[in-house]
């Protein structure tokens, strides 16, 4: 949540002050428009939030929501408020919502977005192909990219899985003659990283990095020829598609109504392919770099700041 925020506050250009709060009990208990004097139930370990109040506030995500609604009654209603994400408050309390398509809100102040909001820019792409390039490209004509997540509340790597994702890995590589360099998550358990360098790290075409060092994610978003993502992260789906690079999602084990419907909606709008039951689609060759972070940008801009 705090780098869709920062995503925003950085792409529109203008001096920032990034606050983070938390709410005592029992404010914290309450949806934010029915929280009461939600400023004085800050957490003092946290940031406190006091005038000078801004021109333009931004929160994310349905703990935020408080302090939001207290800050724009405070100011009587000069602080203009952004909020990302689903508030699960009465939308009318903000001045502009930015939803994910798959929360189906609706609203005069509301837009909805197909991926969530990330702090990947051309400029840092640029930088990060520089600094990687040498390194992760090899000697091979071409580079695939396998960017993996891990367990959360609805989804696991089974052993079937990872034996999945290493004939998927082997088989990408001799179908296209491609490095492939993965990234691990800090979500991605210790033993599939074992077993896939377990299985590949003697091979000269496989480089996975170790955790060690400088993270090579963004390097690998910038120089990839494809990106093969597991489907757990809307924000890493959203950060590769991003990319401008052709995106293959991998599911998987588990289930999530929403985190399905997201990648369902991306597959239908040929933004990305979804890995069914034949394999990777190298044959998908996406839609080009989808960015919903310039687009709310333009949005609060010609709404907000204008």
């Amino acid at each position: 949540m705090r780098s869709q925020a920062l995503g925003l506050a950085e792409r529109l250009g203008v001096p920032f002050e990034e606050k983070t709060i938390r709410l005592r009990q029992p404010w914290s208990w309450l949806p934010g428009h029915l929280c009461p004097a939600a400023l004085t139930g800050l957490d003092p370990s946290r940031d406190l939030l006091t005038p000078p109040w801004p021109d333009l506030l931004i929160s994310c995500g349905r703990r935020s929501t408080a302090a939001s609604i207290a800050i724009h009654s405070a100011s009587e209603g000069t602080t203009r408020t952004v909020h990302i994400q689903n508030p699960l408050t009465p939308v009318h309390h903000f001045d502009l919502v930015v939803s994910m398509r798959h929360d189906h809100l609706a609203g005069e102040n509301v837009v909805n977005v197909d991926t969530a909001l990330h702090r990947v820019t051309r400029e840092k792409l640029d930088e990060a192909a520089a600094q990687w390039g040498p390194r992760l490209r090899g000697s091979e004509n071409s580079l695939i990219g396998v960017v993996l997540g891990g367990p959360t509340r609805h989804y696991w790597m089974s052993e079937a899985f990872l034996t999945r994702l290493k004939a998927i890995i082997r088989g990408v590589h001799e179908t296209t003659g491609a490095r492939i360099v993965v990234t691990p998550s800090r979500r991605t358990e210790d033993r599939v990283k074992q077993s896939l360098a377990g299985e590949f790290q003697p091979e000269p075409w496989y480089w996975q990095w170790d955790g060690n060092g400088d993270n090579p994610y963004f390097g690998l978003l910038a120089l990839a020829d494809r990106l093969i993502v597991t489907a757990d992260s809307v924000s890493m789906v959203s950060e590769a598609v991003a990319s401008g690079h052709p995106v293959n999602l991998l599911p998987l084990n588990g289930h999530s109504r929403r985190h399905d419907e997201f990648a369902s909606n991306l597959d239908a709008r040929g933004l990305v392919s979804l890995t069914g039951p034949d394999g990777v689609d190298l044959e998908f060759e996406g839609a080009g770099a989808v960015d919903a972070t310039a687009y709310a940008a333009d949005v609060v801009r010609e709404r907000l700041l204008s």
